[in-house]
C-alpha cells in the first residue's frame, strides 16, 4: 500500500527581492537628471507592479517576503515622485 505524502505548493520568493532591487535602483536614478528619465521612471513602475504582486501572494500566504515586496513598492512610488518633481524642476521656466 503506497501513500503519497500530501505537497503544499512551495512558496514564491522571487518577486519581494525583485520588487526591492528595482526600488533601490529607481530611487538611486532618480536623482540623475537625464539619465533618470529614462531608467529610473521604468524601474519604478516595475518596483511599483511587481512588489504590490509580491506583496498579495504574501497576504494570501503563497509567499514570505511581504516586508520585501512591500517596501520594494514603497521605494518605487518615493523614486516616481522623485523623477516627477526632478522632471519638472529640469525643464524650466517656458518663454
Amino acid at each position: 500500500m503506497d501513500v503519497e505524502p500530501e505537497t503544499e505548493p512551495r512558496p514564491r520568493h522571487g518577486l519581494g527581492g525583485v520588487a526591492l532591487f528595482m526600488g533601490v535602483l529607481a530611487l538611486v536614478f532618480a536623482f540623475v537628471p537625464i539619465v533618470g528619465e529614462f531608467v529610473a521612471a521604468p524601474a519604478a513602475v516595475l518596483a511599483i507592479v511587481l512588489g504590490l504582486i509580491g506583496f498579495n501572494r504574501a497576504e494570501k500566504g503563497l509567499a514570505t517576503d511581504g516586508g520585501r515586496a512591500l517596501t520594494g513598492a514603497v521605494l518605487g512610488l518615493v523614486a516616481g515622485f522623485v523623477v516627477f518633481v526632478v522632471l519638472i524642476a529640469t525643464m524650466g521656466p517656458r518663454t
